[in-house]
């Protein structure tokens, strides 16, 4: 899904457009760079692996440029821009912004259909299908290597691998995330558990939910999503951490009804129904377990890292309240992330262009978003486990600056970053899938009579439908 935090929060808004440090007018918002000759003065090599000449003259609009709203974040945008121009003068960047969250479904695909999105546009790992299906990005194999990505080899292949199609590469990371176990330390305290040991089974989040449950006072142990699609993202999450899947290795056939996906169901319903530790407020999604955990009305939810950001930063909460250990049953657990991606039919030289901006902006440690000193500096949070797609010597640099400038107390998320738990892709065709899913979670949650044989076999016969329409 993305971040998990942006997945499921795009909200539209009306596209703006906004230069930054733009050297001529952005265009109309329907046209690319290359639509204009003049904007590209080819004079480096014709070679698609040898690094942008600096000579080269060429102009570039990218998505996703921090909007005004942001603050820190749109004045890190400008001086990446003003430093990357100091080895490339002549590359103009020409920033589109959206209010909101840079990606919003609908008007993503209406891009796609119209041929409109910039010359390097944003996308989830998960949107890759439909990048293709309407042609709309280049194929960047032949020009992404040591040399132009000098990071590359240290790049978590997990990661590169989300943005590959037939062994070709179409996109690079711009962050990527986990889910892991989320944590109220402090509820944990009082409960009389160990908040720097995170259950580690299924069995162990019951037992815990039940003790956070008792302190009384409208407190849930445990809670889950159950609408919004994000009820059928997290049975997904639930059946990846005991070794299920949800669409079998074919792409073809539903693969949760059986006895794994029984155990997830039967598991949440013992919870809700039998411990009374769910809380009975139900049909929740995304940024509603945010706010119980955050107000300590909650012990625990599955989560992505920077679900902790968006508390502080949106919600008051502060950082030392929460902890996060790896995902429970610890077989797999749900991956994803975004990245960037180049419009297919721009010119190499644009390519080249855009391959050493989003190698100098998001691929360099020490630089771009991994200058972690400007981060602190500029009052953003430094010190959340991920975006970390980092291996080797790269990550143990990466990860050193991190604590060096942390805001946060690290160790809380000790647990959860010594216990690396194998990340597992969405599944084809995912929102539609999960959409039919949440109808498992929330009859599961609601219906103390619920069916569950008859909820993963009809689950199971609509997905199957999804998937034979691709």
């Amino acid at each position: 899904m993305r971040s998990a935090r942006l997945s499921h929060v795009r909200r539209a808004g009306a596209l703006t457009l906004v230069s930054a440090l733009a050297l001529t007018a952005l265009a109309a918002c329907g046209t690319s760079s290359s639509d204009d000759d003049a904007q590209s003065d080819s004079g480096g090599s014709s070679d698609p692996a040898a690094p942008l000449d600096p000579k080269t003259k060429v102009s570039l609009t990218i998505d996703c440029m921090p909007p005004a709203a942001k603050k820190a974040e749109l004045k890190e945008w400008k001086e990446d821009v003003a430093e990357f121009n100091k080895t490339y003068p002549n590359v103009t960047i020409e920033g589109r912004s959206t209010p909101g969250q840079c990606l919003e479904p609908p008007r993503f695909t209406a891009m796609l259909k119209a041929k409109s999105q910039p010359d390097v546009f944003y996308t989830y790992f998960t949107d890759l299908p439909q990048v293709l299906d309407n042609d709309g990005a280049e194929d960047i194999t032949a020009y992404v290597n040591d040399k132009t990505v000098p990071l590359l080899k240290d790049i978590d292949p997990n990661v590169l691998g989300s943005l590959k199609h037939d062994g070709k590469l179409y996109g690079l990371p711009t962050s990527n995330y986990t889910m892991g176990l989320l944590i109220n330390r402090k509820l944990f305290e009082r409960a009389g558990l160990d908040p720097d040991t995170p259950p580690r089974t299924w069995e162990e989040v019951r037992a815990a939910a039940k003790k956070i449950a008792d302190l009384g006072d409208g407190i849930a142990g445990f809670g889950e999503y159950s609408a919004g699609n994000t009820g059928g993202w997290h049975f997904t999450a639930h059946m990846y951490s005991i070794g299920g899947d949800v669409v079998d290795a074919s792409g073809k056939k539903a693969a949760f009804d059986n006895e794994l996906g029984r155990q997830v169901a039967e598991n949440l319903h013992a919870m809700r129904w039998e411990d009374d530790s769910m809380g009975k407020t139900q049909l929740l999604k995304w940024g509603d377990l945010q706010k119980q955990i955050a107000t300590d009305k909650l012990g625990m939810f599955l989560a992505a890292p920077d679900d902790i950001a968006y508390m502080v930063q949106q919600l008051g909460a502060k950082y030392e309240n929460f902890g996060m250990g790896p995902i429970p049953g610890q077989k797999n657990t749900l991956a994803g992330g975004n990245n960037y991606m180049i419009k297919k039919g721009i010119s190499s030289d644009e390519i080249k262009a855009a391959i050493a901006w989003l190698n100098f902006k998001n691929l360099s440690v020490g630089k771009g978003q991994f200058d972690w000193a400007r981060t602190k500096a500029d009052g953003l949070p430094v010190g959340i486990p991920q975006p970390n797609f980092w291996l080797n010597e790269t990550k143990a640099k990466d990860d050193a600056a991190r604590a060096e400038h942390a805001t946060m107390p690290v160790e809380n998320f000790k647990a959860f970053m010594d216990n690396p738990v194998p990340g597992k892709a969405e599944p084809p065709k995912a929102q539609e899938i999960y959409k039919v899913l949440d109808n498992v979670m929330s009859a599961v949650l609601t219906n103390e009579d619920a069916d569950i044989d008859e909820l993963l076999s009809t689950a199971a016969s609509q997905v199957d439908q999804v998937l034979a329409t691709r």
